[in-house]
């Protein structure tokens, strides 16, 4: 047996493992429930705080340093204080803080020989990610391939090369308005909000299309009647079709399969690459791939995930298969953290989480009826609009506007929830649940809320 080998398979390993992740279980048992700071760590929190805006050159936005401990979706931070963190590093940590298998596996990971796999010299696990990916996508698409990255603005910037490539010499996107596709100078210009990009130039590649507006019975008429105009006037120029399925900065808008369809119908028709950003929608829509839960596996070229992943991968078909030299990095990912990729997708795919019976489909039922009930009693009319797809919900809170919710966000975090912001005109607030939410939780939840809005809306 090769050294390699035992140190995957030796059961000492495995049982110190489990020691190390049951002794993190067992002092982490006491943030169970939020409670305000402690007097005597408080200055330890602030002084860190100084810390990092000088050397940041801003504060962060929220006064939140962890200690490292947590417990499903409950996090301590340093100066004692515990918060029920309903946004989870902006989507990162799906089955909360520290999580007994996402524990281990990172353990497991880090005892590897090198702390980051590359995509020249990768070990196993980002082989064995690389291809359980692959095998899950291909279920319901033509998506054959992926090329694992360290983040979801690499991975999109890898799926623009790729079409690019593929359609040289054609350069435009179509994006949707109110777009995100990260903040790369590139992903910058996909992304529809100028305050992301202020002082870049402007490389006018972009061609916009409105995304769904329920409020609006032409809203699938009028996106593909703008779209077919961007191609007639751009034909032959333009690579590819990118859009989220569900926008995340965009406001947590949803867009029905039909809505898709005739767009999705034209772009193959006049050879358009159809490209969907699954960043921060993967794992999170009820199915592993929204292009699962709208049925789109049949149009999609790449696909982009990232987020729970704990890494980013860029998927596509063998059509778009890139030459060699066009994609590649130093990095792509730590051995930590492709083993707790690993480990997600195992849990994802095999404990229920699934479909319209599964836990996804309750924790997100249960999140948007306690916000309706809200906007519907103690808190009427200063909770509209709750709603979005899966564990992706958000509202809109008093009058919608930026300064208010902004306000609201941070009286939140003071009684105990660190929720974040979306959209614009609407500003909405939103929430991106871990997995692990119990009935418990929502409750602790609806009381912190409810005192946080009626405590905004006096002031």
């Amino acid at each position: 047996m090769t050294a390699g080998h035992s140190i995957s398979t030796s059961q000492k390993i495995s049982l110190l493992i489990k020691e190390l992740a049951q002794e993190v279980a067992r002092l982490s048992q006491t943030v169970n429930e939020p409670r305000g700071p402690q007097s005597d760590l408080a200055k330890n929190l602030e002084s860190q705080l100084e810390v990092a805006a000088k050397v940041r050159g801003r504060a962060l936005y929220y006064p939140y340093i962890g200690t490292g401990a947590g417990r499903g979706p409950y996090v301590e931070l340093e100066d004692g204080s515990v918060k029920l963190d309903l946004i989870n590093g902006i989507g990162i940590h799906l089955f909360g803080h520290s999580h007994p298998r996402l524990l281990e596996a990172a353990i497991r990971g880090s005892l590897s020989d090198i702390v980051n796999q590359g995509n020249l010299q990768p070990n196993k696990e980002y082989i064995k990610l690389a291809q359980r990916l692959v095998q899950l996508a291909s279920k319901k698409s033509r998506l054959r391939h992926v090329w694992i990255t360290t983040s979801g603005s690499r991975a999109n910037e890898n799926a623009l090369k790729i079409s690019r490539q593929k359609k040289s010499p054609a350069r435009m996107v179509l994006a949707m308005d109110r777009a995100f596709a990260g903040r790369t100078t590139m992903m910058a210009e996909i992304t529809d909000n100028p305050e992301y990009r202020e002082g870049l130039p402007n490389y006018n590649e972009v061609l916009r299309v409105p995304f769904y507006d329920s409020k609006n019975p032409r809203s699938a008429e009028d996106s593909l009647r703008i779209l077919k105009e961007h191609v007639a006037r751009h034909e032959g120029n333009i690579s590819a079709f990118m859009f989220e399925p569900v926008q995340g900065e965009g406001g947590f808008r949803v867009g029905p399969r039909e809505y898709f369809i005739p767009m999705l119908e034209f772009c193959k028709q006049k050879g358009i690459a159809i490209w969907l950003d699954e960043v921060q929608t993967f794992g999170r829509t009820g199915e592993l791939f929204a292009f699962e839960a709208l049925d789109l596996g049949k149009y999609v070229d790449l696909v982009t995930v990232a987020k729970i992943l704990q890494v980013g991968a860029t998927l596509y078909t063998e059509e778009y298969n890139p030459k060699p030299g066009l994609i590649a990095g130093t990095f792509a990912g730590t051995s930590a953290a492709l083993s707790v990729g690993l480990e997600i997708l195992d849990m994802l795919e095999n404990d229920g989480y699934f479909g319209a019976d599964g836990k996804v489909a309750k924790i997100h039922n249960s999140v948007v009826s306690m916000l309706n009930e809200l906007n519907e009693t103690t808190c009427k009319g200063l909770l509209r609009d709750a709603g979005g797809l899966g564990l992706m919900v958000a509202v809109t809170p008093l009058d919608g506007s930026k300064d208010k919710v902004n306000n609201l966000l941070k009286i939140m975090f003071k009684n105990g929830i660190v929720a974040f912001s979306c959209g614009r005109d609407p500003y909405r607030m939103r929430f991106l649940l871990p997995a692990v939410l119990t009935d418990a939780d929502i409750k602790v939840a609806k009381g912190i809320i409810e005192k946080s809005v009626l405590e905004a809306a006096k002031g």
